[in-house]
């Protein structure tokens, strides 16, 4: 699963992709490439070193750019802690990374786009926009945070031929979840609850994500497409150990 699928829509575009340098982002960019956009990075670790947290950073990117197309914003971070663990520290980091980077992002890519009266934004949002998930307060209200961003932006930059869309992945293999994925007994039970069985891989995110930066999707906006093996849609698992076997990571019938 880690071929990129190259989408028609996309030659010629030129794109924006924070948090680009690995993982999912990464894999947007590999994607939004392989469809023939003109693919910018701005990450911390990137060729060209940008914090969204750092607003005249940003700003000063963007203006480098002649135009702007597609922009996807996808720079996060999380970290586990209890809620009475949660220091202020690591609740503001979370926020200001999270929550206040993709504000500042779809802020200033949507200034560029109104003048031409054509855009498409992405943002990287989550399973946990919607649930509570333990020890991760900061993470999910920060999650929650950017679908209220998404609808808001969505309503407004309509009028203006801006499409603004998110995708909410489930627990997608990356540098950052590889230690779940390195557990077996943590994923046997965790797995059970995801009617495919099995996580997710990186490209298969950038799939979705390069679909609704494309024209194909050009009658989609204020959506938050969950690419989480069906996750959000179960509420007690069908995986059984009496009907299934887990196997290399993944529940199978046998």
């Amino acid at each position: 699963m880690n071929q990129t699928v190259s989408l028609p829509g996309l030659a010629g575009k030129l794109a924006v992709v924070t948090g680009g340098a690995s993982g999912i982002g990464l894999a947007a960019v590999e994607a939004l490439r392989a469809g023939g956009a003109e693919v910018h990075v701005l990450d911390r670790a990137g060729t060209q070193p940008v914090d969204v947290t750092d607003l005249a950073q940003l700003e000063a990117a963007f203006a480098e750019f002649p135009r702007v197309d597609i922009v996807v914003a996808n720079a996060g971070l999380g970290r586990e802690a209890g809620l009475t663990e949660t220091t202020p520290e690591h609740w503001q980091r979370t926020i200001d990374v999270n929550l206040t980077g993709v504000f500042h992002t779809v802020r200033l890519a949507a200034g560029r786009m109104k003048p031409r009266r054509t855009g498409s934004i992405v943002i990287t949002a989550s399973t946990n926009s919607y649930d509570g998930e333990a020890r991760l307060t900061a993470y999910n209200a920060s999650k929650a945070g950017v679908l209220g961003i998404l609808h808001t932006a969505a309503n407004e930059l309509g009028l203006h031929g801006i499409r603004v869309n998110a995708v909410c992945p489930g627990l997608i293999r990356t540098p950052l979840t590889q230690r779940h994925f390195d557990s077996p007994g943590l994923l046997r039970d965790y797995f059970r609850h995801i009617p495919l069985g099995r996580g997710g891989e990186a490209p298969e995110v950038a799939a979705a994500i390069a679909f609704l930066a494309s024209d194909l999707a050009s009658y989609i906006t204020g959506a938050a497409l969950l690419v989480d093996g069906g996750q959000m849609a179960a509420k007690f698992g069908l995986w059984d150990d009496k009907d299934a076997l887990f196997e290399d990571g993944a529940w199978k019938l046998r």
